[in-house]
């Protein structure tokens, strides 16, 4: 009785232990193929959306290899130079005009770019190298129309890893990052612990890239980001060679900093 009732504990545990490392397996394969819908959520607009923007812009269609990448740009007189606008996961150009107001105001003339398979984009993410190559073709493009040291790059969230690395292998004025992360890994050794991070296909390492930039650099973070939390950026500027100030927004959360004043006036005192 008793080597009966062991085999049927031993039989238990063997598949249990099956089914553990079953269902292990499943998710990691779930993570891996679901990677480009967990991480980005684009929004997909007509081609001929018309954007209902009071400044003035033009629109244009910049092709690259597999896609071609809508962008919209912003200009006014003697402008003091150009922002490059990298956003998050989430956004896109038909917010253009919010996400400008604040650098139109300070005299700036500024570049948005929708990502692949967002809004008037054409294509869709399989790649972080895509990726990089997509936003160094619209840095080329701004270079082609301003000075290299008339160009602030400005990362938010998922943009501000897309922005250090563009930095890195660029001679902007400025960077500017709000709300970074120390890299993707990190994101998600935080928020699913047990992923294996090798199957990860954006690991997005702006903790390497950091080193390299030669610009001043500055990081805005709300202390209350439930997304990417503050500390990401406290850790990413240890990272960092160039001089690089971190302006903590007390009590901010992850897509609210401008409407603090201590945003704004260090903004301003950024961009003077």
């Amino acid at each position: 009785m008793r080597l009966l009732l062991l085999r049927v504990l031993r039989k238990t545990l063997q598949t249990l232990t099956l089914g553990i490392v079953g269902g292990y397996l499943i998710a990691c394969l779930f993570l891996y193929l679901r990677q480009e819908q967990m991480l980005f959520h684009p929004t997909v607009l007509a081609h001929d959306f018309v954007y209902p923007f009071t400044h003035h812009f033009t629109e244009g269609f910049l092709p690259v290899d597999g896609a071609t990448l809508a962008l919209v740009h912003f200009t006014q007189t003697n402008p003091k130079g150009v922002v490059l606008y990298l956003h998050g996961n989430g956004g896109t150009l038909q917010e253009a005009d919010v996400l400008a107001e604040r650098f139109i105001h300070r005299r700036y003339d500024v570049v948005l770019l929708d990502y692949r398979g967002y809004g008037k984009s054409t294509g869709s993410i399989t790649s972080e190298d895509a990726l990089h190559q997509d936003v160094q073709a619209v840095y080329d493009y701004v270079r082609q129309r301003y000075r290299e040291d008339q160009i602030i790059i400005y990362g938010h969230s998922l943009g501000t890893g897309l922005a250090v690395q563009l930095a890195a292998n660029a001679s902007p004025r400025i960077l500017i990052l709000e709300s970074a992360y120390l890299s993707m890994q990190d994101v998600v050794a935080q928020k699913m612990p047990y992923a294996p991070l090798f199957l990860l296909k954006y690991p997005l390492r702006s903790d390497q890239w950091i080193s390299k930039v030669r610009c001043p650099i500055y990081l805005f973070h709300g202390t209350k980001d439930d997304v990417i939390p503050y500390d990401s950026s406290e850790r990413l500027r240890a990272y960092s060679a160039a001089p690089t100030q971190l302006i903590p927004i007390i009590g901010g959360g992850h897509a609210n900093l401008e409407t603090f004043g201590i945003y704004q006036t260090t903004l301003d005192h950024i961009l003077q």
